[in-house]
């Protein structure tokens, strides 16, 4: 397939002015395939969602290169969208508004923007709620909202950042199945950033396991368990747990060494 995000030698450091400059990521290279769902995982500090703002073009990196089907990422676009652990939904508006908020943006005539809103209002389970504001919603229920607000906008990369890490356990579960079915409807290019070892094992094709201070990429690891894929089935076997034992030792190796 061909390579949809590639991300070359990239480097980033913060410069303080009272303070010593901090290299926060160091050499970061891989490729993202079409259709390809690939996972990063890693300790707490070691620049995950750093390197999630720089490949949507929120923060310049200090040195090397992004490219979202082969265009440079130098500024936020509609090349990716991007989910964030809070839901970051407006307040203000219900939940269809919140949808089509992009698409106004973007200048997507009102009758377009209705009938895509209603698509991915539809896809994510919440057909009934669109007048509904998000403090009437369910955290599961917001985050749906942003993951349709995302989707909305056909980005070529949906970038998502521990998007279930607000939810509890309970919640996260139940969603983790809603959105891989989601997913799998809109067969989207997806970088997902996570600390969690069994959500990446379920939703990956790969998982780049970082190191921190500076955050690297330690090991590429290949998920090669069946799809679709069913969370108590998938739990349950071997190779799932052949996996998990080996991000373990990855991710002891890197807390060690930082």
């Amino acid at each position: 397939m061909p390579v949809m995000l590639q991300v070359q030698d990239l480097c980033k450091t913060f410069e303080g002015l009272s303070r010593a400059a901090l290299e926060v990521l160091r050499d970061i290279r891989f490729n993202v395939a079409a259709g390809e769902f690939v996972s990063i995982i890693g300790p707490s500090g070691c620049g995950k969602t750093t390197l999630l703002r720089i490949l949507h073009g929120l923060e310049p990196a200090t040195s090397g290169t992004v490219a979202i089907g082969g265009k440079p990422v130098k500024r936020p676009s509609a090349l990716s969208a991007i989910v964030f652990q809070q839901f970051n939904l407006f307040p203000w508006l219900t939940v269809a508004k919140n949808v089509a908020f992009g698409l106004e943006v973007a200048g997507v005539t009102p009758v377009e923007a209705r009938e895509r809103t209603e698509q991915f209002v539809r896809m994510v389970g919440l057909q009934g709620f669109s007048e509904h504001y998000p403090h009437e919603l369910s955290g599961g229920m917001q985050q749906r909202v942003g993951i349709a607000r995302a989707l909305v906008l056909d980005p070529e990369v949906l970038l998502l950042d521990e998007p279930f890490g607000a939810l509890d356990a309970i919640t996260r579960e139940q969603l983790q199945r809603e959105i891989a079915n989601i997913l799998a409807q809109a067969t989207k290019t997806v970088l997902f950033i996570t600390h969690n070892m069994d959500e990446a094992i379920f939703f990956s094709d790969r998982i780049l396991v970082m190191g921190s201070r500076p955050g690297r990429i330690l090991e590429e690891v290949r998920v090669n368990l069946p799809r679709p894929r069913e969370a108590d089935a998938v739990r349950a076997s071997r190779e799932f747990a052949d996996i998990r034992e080996h991000l373990w030792s990855l991710l002891s190796q890197g807390a060690a060494v930082s």
